[in-house]
């Protein structure tokens, strides 16, 4: 009997150690999974990651190619209005009765409004220093008395911006 016995207690603990060995072999293969997936894991967060920081980007690049597109609408419409500020003045200085002047004066000042509510700037550089990145010199005057030369002497248009941008320049003459 203690031969049975020992019989079945080799092959209880020979079968024991297969099952161990089979766990065993079964975490690492588990474990290699794991790391598989933890690997597959980082790639796809990464992946993602540069998704979100591009689609980041594309919008910013959009919103600023929208903001740039509206700009230049805007100021292709004021270009064509600005000339009805220009004949205002003009016809503020013709010197009419004192009631039309008023009037215009009046239409003058609302349509300056209606520029600023639109964040158009006139550019009128009489008696300032020239500087060609906001007019632009149509004639060359000779110097007056105590007269300092490369200044504005007069507008003949006034220039206008949008914020920074320059939309019309003003047309100038400079002392020499």
């Amino acid at each position: 009997m203690k031969e049975n016995e020992t019989k079945t207690t080799a092959t209880n603990v020979a079968e024991e150690q297969a099952t161990e060995s089979e766990a065993l072999s079964e975490i690492e293969i588990l474990n290699q999974e794991n790391q598989t997936l933890k690997a597959q894991v980082e790639e796809f967060k990464d992946k993602w990651m540069r998704n979100v920081a591009e689609f980041d980007n594309y919008k910013k690049r959009n919103a600023k190619l929208w903001q740039d597109a509206f700009t230049e609408g805007k100021a292709e419409v004021l270009l064509k209005i600005l000339p009805i500020g220009d004949h205002l003045d003009m016809a503020i200085a013709m010197g009419l009765d004192e009631k039309t002047a008023e009037g215009l004066k009046l239409l003058k000042r609302k349509f300056n409004e209606t520029l600023e509510t639109l964040e158009v700037f006139e550019i009128n550089p009489e008696g300032e220093k020239f500087d060609p990145l906001i007019a632009e010199a149509i004639m060359q005057v000779e110097p007056c008395e105590g007269e300092e030369s490369e200044t504005v002497k007069q507008v003949f248009q006034k220039g206008y911006k949008i914020k920074d941008k320059i939309i019309r320049y003003a047309k100038v003459s400079v002392i020499k």
